[in-house]
């Protein structure tokens, strides 16, 4: 079963949507063989070194209250902690530019890396608070997922896999995916949102019957 996983490092719902993916493939052992591809989303292309502080970010992007906010926030931990995946963010959490970090995905998957790499990043955003950008963060994270560091950091400091990321980009624009994550299985059923496992294995579970 091929899986398409789009989606932005700086997504709470695309951690919370992995996990709950990760879980429910669990359950479905023996049922399906997942094929998983990473892509990217940018949520905020044009976001400056350094980035916004999140918090001001959400309440200006979404004309919420500050108390909205914040307890969409702690809402937002809830989930994540329900699938396993800390979240420590807070009224000092930043939000920052992710395109680097999806260089890295991208070569990753020449190693068959991307589902842990994409992981690690996650952690390195939401559970560490670090910035994605920052290119010890990003190599320290592809070592611990069983990637070269030393080549991590050659490609980071090299301009490659740019145009592949915002040629995939495009390409999953230019298919209808304006938010995420967006799970597409086999080219022709869309999951979207950060779903819980029971769904994900409700949907995965029909679609397979659908195909044997």
């Amino acid at each position: 079963m091929k899986i398409d996983f789009v989606s932005d490092i700086a997504c709470p719902w695309c951690a919370i949507g992995l996990g709950g993916l990760d879980r429910a493939l669990e359950r479905l052992h023996g049922v399906i063989e997942p094929e998983i591809v990473f892509h990217p989303f940018e949520l905020n292309p044009a976001m400056q070194p350094g980035g916004e502080n999140t918090l001001e970010h959400v309440v200006a992007k979404y004309r919420i209250p500050v108390d909205e906010a914040r307890q969409n926030r702690e809402r937002i931990k809830a989930r994540a902690a329900a699938v396993g995946f800390t979240m420590n963010t807070s009224d000092a959490s930043r939000i920052y530019n992710t395109f680097d970090a999806h260089r890295l995905i991208a070569w990753a998957a020449r190693d068959g890396k991307q589902h842990e790499l994409t992981r690690q990043l996650f952690g390195v955003y939401f559970t560490d608070q670090t910035d994605p950008g920052d290119h010890d963060a990003l190599v320290a994270a592809a070592e611990k997922a069983g990637l070269d560091p030393t080549e991590a950091r050659a490609v980071l400091e090299s301009d490659r896999y740019a145009d592949e990321v915002r040629r995939d980009e495009a390409l999953w624009q230019s298919r209808g995916i304006t938010g995420v994550p967006a799970v597409i299985v086999n080219d022709q059923y869309l999951i979207s949102g950060g779903q819980p496992p029971e769904e994900f294995e409700r949907q995965l579970r029909g679609i397979a019957e659908a195909m044997a």
